[in-house]
């Protein structure tokens, strides 16, 4: 029951995610696919065959691949927020902290592998 529990806790913040701007989505599915993954079969196999979201959570389990349209956005609303960061009254040390995880997430994200990289690299 815990594991459906959290599955479904993860999936539902997930399609909040796809509503709301700034929330992330993706990240929330990919969770909700692991944990549907250990004890929902039925949740699991409804994301891994998802036509929106199923190919994204595909690529990841077998790749650890995120899309290139994936990365862009992502960097998209990382910039978006840290302007509104530098311009909100917090303190100094918070906004930079804020600012140096959103840029360490970002390289991280975009040194993942896109699908069809080894392809690319072979020809």
């Amino acid at each position: 029951m815990a594991w459906r529990a959290l599955a479904l806790l993860f999936v539902g913040l997930g399609l909040i995610g796809a509503l709301v701007p700034g929330l992330p989505t993706t990240v929330f599915l990919l969770l909700g696919a692991w944990a549907s993954g250990h004890g929902w079969p039925a949740l699991n196999r409804w994301l891994l065959t998802h036509p929106k979201f199923g190919p994204s959570i595909n690529q990841w389990q077998q790749h650890r691949a995120v899309p290139r349209r994936a990365k862009y956005a992502a960097a998209t609303m990382m910039s978006i927020s840290a302007l509104l960061i530098c311009f909100s009254g917090m303190l100094v040390w918070a906004k930079l902290l804020l600012i140096a995880v959103m840029l360490s997430v970002l390289l991280w994200l975009c040194l993942r592998p896109e699908v069809g990289d080894d392809a690319r690299r072979s020809h």
